[in-house]
């Protein structure tokens, strides 16, 4: 996919209920191709609702509900339609804490190419070699294919799950808090492989780390009890922001 302007996900009145309790209030942005857009805010103030909506994840907590649109290459992914087994190839989710399959590194990376029904040796191998050297790990890892992942250090975890993910040629990368569980060298190495992975993906990543979203995001927006309060370039944000909420909350006043 090319560098461009184009808004890739249109968020429009979206709105996401827990039984009663209401998580996202109208909320509306866009989300633009090949940038990194990073999602602020104190904890329980709707970031990681926000996230899993974008590929409906959200479906699979019991007595959530969800009003409005999510438009995902200018089709509302609520309508019914929607094939999820493929938004969600197309929207992949990296979570919190490294979630490596108990099998071996190879196997990892192409078992989500398997349950689409890819199984010959060649693709197999190619996407393999093709996805590590993504997440630069072809080297370190060329010759440990059939160890089990699980062996792996946190941070080649990570990476790991990153190219599982990667395999399977989504548009948009999801990432829910991907640095929380690693070091600062590690996390360093994780951002570096953003700005590369942006490029070729679109990135939406959920930080507790103001430093991190200052330094990876293009665009930022900051999160309060289920209101978007303040959404544009990262800069602006960080620099200028117009709301004065904003404001106590990347200065440490407030959250």
């Amino acid at each position: 996919m090319s560098a461009n302007k184009k808004n890739i996900i249109e968020v429009r009145n979206l709105n996401v209920f827990y039984g009663k309790f209401q998580a996202l209030k109208n909320i509306n942005l866009d989300i633009q191709a090949n940038r990194i857009t990073a999602l602020i805010g104190p904890s329980g103030c709707g970031k990681s609702t926000f996230l899993r909506a974008l590929n409906r994840m959200n479906d699979l907590i019991e007595g959530c509900r969800t009003e409005g649109e999510v438009l995902f290459d200018g089709k509302n992914i609520f309508g019914p339609e929607t094939d999820l087994l493929e938004l969600r190839r197309k929207v992949g989710m990296v979570f919190q804490r490294p979630n490596p399959f108990p099998l071996s590194i190879a196997d990892n990376i192409t078992y989500g190419l398997r349950v689409h029904g890819r199984t010959e040796p060649n693709f197999l191998e190619e996407k393999l070699h093709r996805s590590l050297q993504a997440v630069n790990l072809w080297e370190e890892l060329k010759d440990r294919l059939h160890d089990n992942a699980l062996k792996l250090t946190g941070e080649q975890q990570q990476r790991l799950c990153i190219a599982r993910l990667l395999a399977i040629e989504p548009e948009v990368v999801l990432m829910d808090e991907p640095c929380s569980a690693l070091d600062p060298v590690a996390t360093a190495r994780i951002e570096d492989l953003m700005y590369e992975l942006k490029r070729e993906y679109t990135i939406v990543i959920v930080t507790h780390n103001m430093q991190q979203a200052a330094r990876v995001s293009d665009y930022t927006g900051y999160f309060l009890l289920g209101d978007l309060v303040e959404f544009g370039e990262t800069n602006q944000i960080f620099t200028s922001p117009r709301d004065k909420r904003t404001e106590d909350y990347i200065t440490g006043r407030f959250g």
